[in-house]
């Protein structure tokens, strides 16, 4: 178990930190998820006794009890309220699990197209965790040998919790036990938010996973201008690195794709079925039109759920860019996500393998269902190429895969691996696939590099920064960039480490009623005449009753 412990100073002290803090003016967060990490995201703020979850994730390289956040270091039951920012399992997967058993009782938010997502895709990894689970004879655990996965939840607890959820819209408002939360686009997927958290006068504003890049299909994270943010909380994923301009990286992806195809080969793309799936799905049927020398090999796109949720796209396309809602409204007789060029694949066995083809297939992590089941198959045959256009986590066959081993372990079984010994059974030891393909990456992750987090962060604005959702290297390089600057506070925290930030302001309050007719801030008053000027500092007492109500004051 982890044990929360608290964070070391994020700067060098100043002479007003000696003062004492009133415990009541700290800010106190707490990563049970996603602190020094890719994945499980989920963070705890707290102030003025009120209580804050941000996303209930779970990690892609671990399965069961493993991969969920450390929910048994936290009363989730004091919970106000949780705000889910977009509907990838790294940040979603564990809401049902959430809302089914444990003691959480507060509200839940989050945007109409996440919440439409959501739904088919809890359901479908509840169908992949029983269709990948091994034999009750196997006392397997552990994620990266093929052991059992332990199921966190069923269907029917995806289904009876779906009325708790509440749906928001952008640039909307909402107060709930006091906490206004309005959430403004994010970027990466559809659907996708920021935060703003107004508590007792305090704003924070959380960024959840978020790109600025102009890209084919989604609106650019945007904020008001000018907006007023005490303490930002923001992804560092990819920490100081810079993406390479996007013109190039699709060049590159296209001279990549083409090369392995020219040698006779097949592509294997692995990706997230909803998500950056649609971008590439985008860049490849413009790429298909415009050379008719490369319509003769097939693209597939093998996802029985992706075809449920393009119905989602289709209904909020209103949601996107330009570029999308000008095909829509352009006359053509076919919307910005008909293709000609690709073909849906329900299961692999309607797929027949034979010739050069693309394939994009989910998930994107490599850790099992049809991508892993290709994988297996297409490895041993150096014509073919596997293509990473996504992030890769640590502790993933996605992330190892980079590293072109000479052979990879079998997990799918002899059902989906011809290779396999014969009468091999799942649960035994692993068979090692010697793998020959070819590898290479190509990141359109949808989150921002560095010089566009730390322009975001310089544009924000907020005294306090606390960096969330990066690898340990990656955060410790943004973070000694960002104090480099001497501009913030700078906080990086582990799992379970706890941070209390100080926010000391003056306490506020309006004079109401018929003491606001007789007094008047400038001099002394009697029976609403000024009796005489009163000097700038000259104290002035004024007695009545002093009422509080959701942290505002009125005398």
């Amino acid at each position: 178990m982890a044990t929360k412990r608290p964070h070391p100073s994020a700067a060098a002290p100043s002479a007003d930190d000696d003062d004492p803090v009133d415990p009541s003016d700290e800010l106190m967060f707490l990563a049970l998820g996603g602190g020094n990490e890719v994945g499980r995201s989920c963070h705890i703020i707290q102030y003025k006794g009120k209580t804050v979850m941000l996303d209930a994730g779970i990690h892609p390289a671990f399965d069961g009890l493993a991969a969920l956040p450390f929910y048994d270091e936290f009363d989730l039951g004091t919970v106000d309220v949780l705000l889910i920012t977009h509907f990838h399992m790294d940040h979603a997967a564990s809401l049902p699990y959430v809302l089914a058993k444990t003691p959480f009782k507060g509200r839940t938010y989050m945007t109409h197209p996440t919440k439409a997502i959501y739904k088919w895709l809890m359901q479908d990894s509840v169908r992949v965790s029983n269709t990948h689970r091994a034999p009750a004879s196997s006392t397997s655990t552990s994620a990266n040998d093929g052991g059992a996965i332990a199921q966190l939840y069923t269907e029917a607890d995806v289904l009876q919790t779906l009325p708790q959820i509440q749906t928001i819209s952008f640039n909307t408002t909402h107060t709930h036990a006091g906490i206004r939360i309005t959430p403004y686009p994010a970027g990466h997927v559809l659907g996708a938010c920021m935060y703003l958290i107004e508590i007792a006068g305090l704003s924070i504003l959380f960024t959840g996973d978020y790109s600025r890049e102009n890209d084919r299909h989604l609106i650019p994270a945007t904020i008001p201008r000018g907006l007023k943010v005490d303490c930002l909380i923001t992804e560092s994923t990819f920490g100081i690195s810079t993406h390479i301009p996007r013109a190039e990286r699709e060049i590159a992806l296209m001279k990549s794709i083409t090369g392995i195809l020219g040698r006779g080969g097949r592509v294997l793309l692995p990706v997230f079925a909803i998500g950056m799936a649609q971008e590439l799905l985008l860049i490849l049927e413009d790429y298909w039109t415009r050379h008719p020398e490369y319509q003769r090999f097939p693209i597939y796109f093998a996802s029985a759920l992706a075809r449920k949720c393009m119905v989602v796209y289709q209904t909020y396309i209103d949601s996107m860019n330009d570029n999308i809602r000008s095909k829509l409204h352009s006359g053509a007789t076919t919307g910005p996500w008909d293709f000609e060029h690709i073909r849906s694949l329900k299961s692999l066995d309607r797929f027949d393998d034979v010739g050069g083809c693309i394939m994009l297939a989910s998930p994107g992590m490599l850790q099992n269902g049809v991508s892993r089941a290709l994988l297996e198959r297409w490895a041993p045959d150096p014509k073919n190429g596997v293509v990473i256009t996504g992030y890769s986590v640590e502790g993933t066959m996605a992330k190892e895969i980079m590293k072109e081993p000479d052979s990879i372990p079998s997990v799918m079984g002899q059902r989906n691996n011809p290779s396999l010994a014969p009468g091999r059974k799942i649960g035994e030891e692993k068979t090692m696939i010697p793998r020959r393909c070819t590898v290479q990456e190509f990141s359109f992750a949808a989150h921002v590099d560095g010089s566009e987090n730390r322009a975001f962060i310089e544009e924000v604005n907020a005294p306090v920064v606390v960096l969330v959702h990066g690898e340990r290297g990656n955060m410790m390089r943004m973070r000694s960039r960002l104090l480099g600057l001497g501009k913030f506070k700078v906080y990086s925290p582990a799992n379970c480490e706890e941070v209390r930030i100080p926010f000391r302001r003056d306490k506020v309050a309006k004079v109401v009623g018929s003491l606001a007719s007789t007094y008047t801030p400038t001099g002394e008053t009697i029976g609403g005449d000024v009796k005489r000027p009163r000097a700038e500092g000259d104290p002035q007492t004024i007695s009545g009753i002093l009422v509080q109500s959701d942290h505002k004051l009125s005398l």
